[in-house]
């Protein structure tokens, strides 16, 4: 193991989350074992931008040094730092100030930035260009504009780990609605988005509570872990087990359930005029984690539109009746009506499917491809974008295809089995339908759930499973899983 100082400094952005962000990521090659106070510093010596915070720390690491200031550099891109031009302001900055006994920063003596964060945490080090240990030093220097910060306090208080008044267990504590600035890998793209975690522990009846400002951290740290491998796989469902998998090593929880939620844009044309455009929609992963494995569901929300069969059934009885009284006879009248679409009430609806499998497809489940199944579920897609003869041919075509809520939730349903009729009879798929209703004042909703195998045999059989696989026993948990 090899003795290391190194200095991390910032001045643009978050200060001291890029500072905290970057120390965590050390953790990854080194144990870090003493930290010091924040200290402030004007830029000097052609230094650009906003006022510097500076700490230093202790490491001890198996990396010799060469690939020691290789992985730092790393870590400084995957905080943020994209250049390196020596005097401009950056979100991170590490410098390697000493390692083990060979090696002192040549400039050390000169930088207090860097001199009085390390005296504080290695007073004994040795500056070897002036041969005085670094407290000695710190001490000589006159006051050049870098200012300690007070420290937060510090309490040793920690009811989270104590036990409750009331023994009783609880399937999920935590928190919700918290949203983060993420870079998510969706069908090969990646690009930024704005995510909504949810992040939750089961508590065992011993322990009172989980550490809830923690799950911030925890999710920090997960997404720099995912963003900064060698090859970043940084889809939605890695990030989601990950940080499951952190909640149960850092709040020792009996299981974690994470749901992340993000809206992404696909490019779209439409139907007649050929406008290029951006629909949105959502993407979600659930994960659920114990102490011994780790499931996870994905999916998606689109939008669409439904013409009501019933209403246009209606309507057609009662146009036939209006055409035999003005004289057409039946089969004309009949002829008539089937060339034309009936009227009827449409609604727009929002669609959701969730799919889970245990078995490694040779393509991963693309988002593209789960919003499709859901529009072609509905009576007709819908667009942002709509020209004259798109709106016609929207209008057309949803009334030519009346659906009701049911028969949407059906069909992404067959639509799934049918995209992925690879996938084994143990996966999982979830399907549900909202429609926001024109013409009552209430919404309808249609959703169910199971394997595969249960819908493949009632599809077979014709014959009604009652009990199917919901979505916390297949993801094998004892409670309800985070909230959809």
């Amino acid at each position: 193991m090899h003795n290391v100082h190194v200095g991390i400094g910032s001045n643009l952005g978050d200060r001291q989350g890029n500072i905290l962000a970057a120390l965590q990521r050390l953790r990854r090659n080194g144990e870090v074992f003493a930290v010091s106070s924040f200290y402030e510093t004007a830029p000097a010596g052609g230094a650009e931008g906003p006022t510097f915070l500076n700490i230093a720390a202790s490491l001890r690491t198996k990396l010799d040094r060469s690939a020691f200031e290789r992985f730092t550099r790393d870590v400084e891109s995957a905080v943020g730092r994209a250049t390196r031009r020596p005097m401009e302001a950056r979100p991170i900055d590490i410098d390697v100030l000493s390692f083990d006994e060979a090696y002192v920063h040549p400039n050390l003596a000169t930088r207090g930035f860097n001199l009085l964060p390390l005296a504080e945490i290695a007073p004994d080090l040795i500056v070897p260009t002036v041969n005085l240990r670094a407290a000695d030093l710190a001490a000589s220097l006159p006051a050049n504009g870098v200012r300690r910060k007070s420290r937060t306090l510090h309490f040793d208080a920690n009811r989270q780990e104590e036990a409750p008044e009331i023994r009783i267990s609880l399937g999920r504590a935590g928190v919700s609605n918290v949203r983060r600035i993420i870079h998510l890998n969706i069908d090969g793209h990646v690009r930024t988005y704005n995510g909504e975690f949810t992040m939750v522990a089961a508590l065992p009846p011993d322990k009172a509570g989980v550490h809830m400002s923690r799950f911030g951290e925890t999710l920090e740290e997960a997404t720099l872990e995912v963003l900064a491998r060698q090859d970043p796989d940084a889809r939605i469902e890695s990030l989601v087990e990950d940080i499951a998998r952190e909640i149960i090593s850092t709040h020792h929880a009996v299981s974690a359930d994470v749901r992340l939620r993000a809206d992404f844009g696909l490019e779209r044309w439409t139907p007649v005029s050929g406008k290029r455009g951006e629909e949105t929609y959502a993407l979600s992963a659930i994960a659920h984690a114990d102490q011994t494995s780790t499931r996870h569901v994905i999916g998606a929300e689109a939008e669409g539109m439904t013409a009501c069969p019933c209403a246009q059934d209606m309507v057609r009885e009662h146009s036939l009746r209006e055409l035999a009284e003005a004289g057409f006879a039946p089969e004309e009248a009949q002829r008539a009506l089937n060339a034309l679409p009936a009227a009827t009430h449409n609604q727009r609806g929002r669609g959701a499917v969730l799919i889970g499998s245990d078995h490694n497809p040779v393509e991963p489940i693309l988002a593209a491809d789960l919003v499709e199944i859901i529009e072609n579920a509905m009576s007709s897609e819908t667009y942002d974008l709509l020209k004259r003869p798109d709106e016609f041919f929207v209008v057309n075509k949803a009334h030519r295809n009346p659906k009701f809520v049911e028969d949407v939730v059906r069909g992404i349903v067959a639509g799934a089995l049918e995209m992925y009729e690879d996938f084994p009879d143990s996966a999982f798929i979830s399907a549900s339908q909202v429609n926001y209703e024109s013409i009552h004042k209430h919404d309808v909703f249609a959703e169910t759930f199971g394997t595969f195998g249960e819908f493949r045999e009632e599809l077979r059989s014709g014959s009604y499973i009652a009990r199917k696989t919901d979505l916390a026993g297949w993801l094998r948990t004892v409670h309800s899983p985070v909230l959809l």
